[in-house]
């Protein structure tokens, strides 16, 4: 498995790196044999610390997490948590996907673009209707079943996933509703 262990102004200490690697692989290997990449970040959150792991599958689906505590050990540990709570509810699912799937998930460029606020809710109407593009980058879209994209929504924490379908190779989105349910959206070629 490979690690980027990395801190956001604040210096990572080789113990904490052997730390992160023993229980990180621990947590994997329960779930997971085959090799993954693993990507913790550590920051300061006013009088704690922040730590955010991605954790990458071979098969191509992200599991994600995140969790602040006063100290940094225990801060890792949550998130860690976290991260096998999650690959223990897909355990089954996921070891079915590794059967199923002969290759890794499929996965196509996109345009990702962050569009600027409005300052306050007074403003004037602007110039123009236009809105201000403050990031572009690029993502990338999986190609996933529709259950496989679930899975991956929940996996990832995420409310929202783009995916192209396997079963027709068209843009669908899945995504959390305010009920708790999941919500599909198949647009048609019917137009």
């Amino acid at each position: 498995m490979h690690y980027k262990i990395t801190g956001k102004q604040i210096d990572i200490g080789a113990s904490l790196n052997t730390y992160v690697e023993d229980e990180l692989g621990g947590i994997v290997g329960k779930y997971s044999g085959r090799p993954t990449d693993a990507h913790v970040v550590f920051s300061r959150d006013g009088h704690g610390y922040q730590c955010e792991i991605i954790l990458h599958l071979s098969t191509g689906l992200m599991v994600q997490s995140h969790a602040t505590e006063n100290e940094i050990y225990p801060a890792f540990d949550k998130a860690g948590e976290k991260i096998d709570k999650q690959l223990r509810r897909y355990k089954r699912r996921l070891k079915d996907h590794h059967h199923k799937r002969k290759e890794p998930v499929a996965l196509s460029q996109g345009s990702s673009y962050i569009l600027a606020g409005s300052e306050d809710d007074q403003s004037p109407e602007p110039d123009t209707l236009q809105p201000i593009i403050v990031a572009e980058m690029e993502t990338k879209i999986p190609s996933l079943s529709v259950g496989e994209a679930v899975m991956q929504m929940e996996l990832a924490g995420a409310p929202v996933l783009v995916f192209q379908n396997e079963g027709h190779e068209r843009v669908n989105v899945v995504y959390r509703r305010e009920d708790g349910n999941i919500g599909w959206i198949d647009p048609s070629n019917n137009g």
